[in-house]
């Protein structure tokens, strides 16, 4: 049923939605869909939580093993894993992380780019042995930022147009720059698991 919905908000987008056609996609009674989902909401939300978990193992795969010259190509290797998801993940491109079905879809309690910097501060802060305490906030401002560029980028392009991707990252590396400087170093830390 989630690729099913994937697949249809690739096509007809959040609006065009509806159980019935999931259910027809899926090839499923729409009653044997409401035994899992109430709503079409449901059903995006739980897909939008099947991305997140891609995000976060797609991060884990790239992280495990890697030598960086520096945090920052840590924080590079965050933004080619979105773009990837991006321009690869079926309805990634049309939902984000929820945003576009609701602010706090991922978790009523807080908005989703919230999540999402959790999940990055409690993942890098665990690679480079940073304290989580420094490191929330800065991230928290860098998910931020690097969102509504990279939005912007996309609108412009469905690819990603590269000049606003890397302006992007530039933001980003110069604000957590300003903010975390160039400690520590991954020489000084042990390796990456």
């Amino acid at each position: 049923m989630l690729t099913a919905c994937a697949e249809l908000v690739d096509e007809v987008g959040y609006d065009g939605l509806t159980t019935t056609l999931i259910a027809e996609r899926a090839g499923v009674a729409v009653g044997s869909l409401y035994q899992f989902f109430p709503d079409k909401r449901a059903v995006v939300q739980e897909l939008t939580l099947r991305n997140l978990d891609r995000f976060m193992s797609m991060l884990a795969d790239r992280f495990e093993g890697a030598h960086w010259a520096h945090w920052w190509d840590a924080v590079d290797t965050v933004f080619e894993v979105y773009m990837t998801m991006h321009r690869e993940a079926p309805a990634f491109s049309r939902l984000h992380f929820g945003d576009v079905v609701d602010l706090r879809l991922l978790d009523e309690t807080k908005d989703n780019n919230a999540v999402i910097a959790d999940k990055l501060t409690t993942f890098i802060g665990g690679e480079f042995g940073m304290d989580l305490d420094r490191l929330a906030t800065p991230l928290s401002v860098a998910v931020e930022a690097a969102d509504a560029v990279l939005h912007m980028a996309f609108r412009n392009d469905s690819n990603g147009d590269p000049a606003l991707v890397a302006e992007a990252r530039e933001l980003v590396r110069g604000y957590l720059s300003s903010r975390l400087g160039d400690e520590p170093q991954p020489n000084d830390l042990p390796s990456p698991r």
